[in-house]
């Protein structure tokens, strides 16, 4: 297993501060910070279809039913900056085919954290043994995980009209993407 470490550089005014970052899966300990985490993304309302907030026992039940979750943790500090969940799209005949979501702490945005997330994500499926990662419902506004989604190799299947509800009540599109791990 591949553990993805990178430099993750934060803007703090207009000082620039270097720390190294790893993703690896998640411990009991993470389980505060991802679900503060997983939180603040339901609470923006713009990307997640949750409307409930995960607590102590929710989100740790949450957490232990999904196939793999991975963490994205400063090396210096141990703060986590993001994560993702990564579990069957369905079951049965189509049980081969993921889906998994990615949530990034609001202060750690824009530092490539989340192509770390899934790349890894990718890796972590094919060594379960899924053929498919599939993306069912990516906001049509949310364009950095769709240009981040189309660079890596994902394919947009179409557009689903008003097929999510933001926030604020308005209806948006989702676009559902796929790719293809067994390089066929």
């Amino acid at each position: 297993m591949e553990i993805y470490r990178m430099r993750v550089v934060e803007r703090k005014g207009y000082d620039m501060e270097t720390a190294m970052m790893n993703v690896r899966a998640y411990r009991e300990e993470d389980i505060p910070a991802m679900i503060q985490i997983w939180n603040e993304v339901v609470e923006e309302g713009v990307a997640f279809p949750q409307e409930d907030f995960l607590e102590e026992r929710t989100g740790t039940a949450f957490f232990a039913e999904q196939s793999y979750c991975g963490v994205a943790q400063r090396e210096d500090s141990g703060e986590l900056l993001g994560l993702y969940i990564l579990h069957p799209n369905n079951v049965g005949r189509c049980g081969h085919i993921c889906n998994a979501s990615y949530a990034v702490a609001s202060g750690s945005r824009g530092l490539h954290i989340g192509e770390k997330l899934v790349l890894d994500c990718i890796e972590q499926a094919r060594r379960i043994g899924f053929h498919v990662l599939q993306f069912n419902a990516v906001v049509a506004s949310n364009i950095h995980a769709r240009h981040l989604y189309e660079r890596i190799g994902f394919t947009q299947l179409g557009t689903i009209p008003g097929g999510f509800r933001m926030k604020d009540g308005r209806y948006e599109d989702i676009c559902p993407y796929y790719i293809n791990l067994t390089g066929k």
